[in-house]
């Protein structure tokens, strides 16, 4: 039973959250979730499915519902514990949305408009851009200001928009005296950059064209094998680690992570052996790895009420502590709070 009492006041806060737009890949887990996993005793975690996030683009609705179960069963698959953190789904604390406009008020179009993300995502929509699209950053500022966060984990495409919500805090506690905590990015000791098994100077992503590119972490063995043969290495016939033979050095990345060797360990295991024997191993330690979290994942699946109600637990805790920062928010702005 959840007691606001026992919120944590000592540690420190972290705030994060991914999108259930999409199945999760195996970078999201190494880059992300494992690194959540070893968060959890240390600081004073707040995971969150943003779903919110992900309807700046139309999304068939059982689709989504689903998606939204399936990765907060992925979280605690991977080991996140839900009495240690606070796991949620982003719509069911109000004072997002709330706290967004507040936010968006206080923010400036030319900011926005030089989002990076923006750029490269209105491409893709000719004349008819969502205006959600364009905002969403201030939504992500909002998330992650409510909770009084002190660090955010952050990948190389996130970091402007962690810049704008630092902006939004030092603006908003300048014009209407201090209220939010300025976040910093949380670089992991240890974290894995997954890239495209079919180009690997690019970040794996689920969201790109060719299936072949990217391993979800709910892919079958079979077809986690026939995605790393296919995976893209070079003509040098040699395994080093080294940026001249990206395709290599990605495979490699991967299995440092799931297996925990050395860059030179995995080098030297290598040595005499080709690019058939790397392949081979790489898929085992993968299929490996992600075989328990997909059982655990498939029989929580299975019980829904009993995933209500971690979610229910989670957003009793989130809305208590986002509500008292939005009531500040309001006063301070001059709104009578309700």
């Amino acid at each position: 039973m959840l007691s606001l009492d026992n919120i944590t006041e000592n540690k420190k806060v972290i705030f994060s959250g991914i999108q259930p737009s999409g199945n999760l890949t195996l970078g999201n887990y190494l880059g992300a979730l494992k690194n959540w996993v070893k968060l959890q005793d240390e600081y004073d975690c707040f995971f969150c499915v943003v779903d919110l996030h992900a309807i700046t683009v139309k999304q068939v609705p059982a689709d989504l519902r689903k998606r939204t179960l399936e990765v907060l069963a992925i979280y605690l698959a991977c080991g996140i514990n839900p009495d240690k953190n606070t796991l949620f789904i982003q719509s069911h604390v109000p004072a997002h949305s709330e706290a967004s406009w507040l936010l968006t008020c206080n923010t400036y179009m030319g900011e926005l408009s030089r989002m990076t993300q923006f750029k490269d995502k209105s491409q893709k929509h000719g004349d008819s851009i969502p205006a959600g699209l364009f905002a969403y950053p201030v939504l992500m500022a909002a998330d992650i200001l409510l909770y009084n966060t002190d660090l955010v984990p952050v990948g190389s495409d996130q970091k402007q928009h962690l810049e704008l919500a630092r902006d939004l805090s030092n603006r908003f506690n300048n014009v209407y005296s201090p209220t939010f905590k300025v976040p910093d990015p949380y670089i992991p000791p240890v974290g894995a950059r997954v890239m495209s098994l079919q180009d690997p100077t690019k970040k794996m992503s689920k969201s790109d064209d060719n299936p072949n590119s990217f391993i979800l972490i709910m892919d079958p063995p079979d077809v986690i094998r026939k995605k790393i043969s296919r995976a893209v290495t070079d003509s040098i016939g040699v395994v080093n680690y080294t940026d001249e033979q990206p395709g290599v050095k990605n495979l490699l990345d991967i299995l440092i992570s799931i297996k925990g060797y050395s860059k030179e360990e995995v080098v030297e295991l290598y040595k005499g052996k080709g690019y058939v024997d790397l392949k081979k191993d790489v898929a085992e330690a993968i299929v490996e790895e992600l075989a328990p979290i997909q059982e655990k994942v498939n029989s929580l699946l299975k019980d829904k009420k009993a995933l209500e109600a971690i979610y229910k637990q989670g957003a009793e805790k989130a809305n208590y502590a986002a509500t008292k920062n939005l009531r500040k928010m309001q006063k301070k702005i001059g709104l009578i709070p309700r």
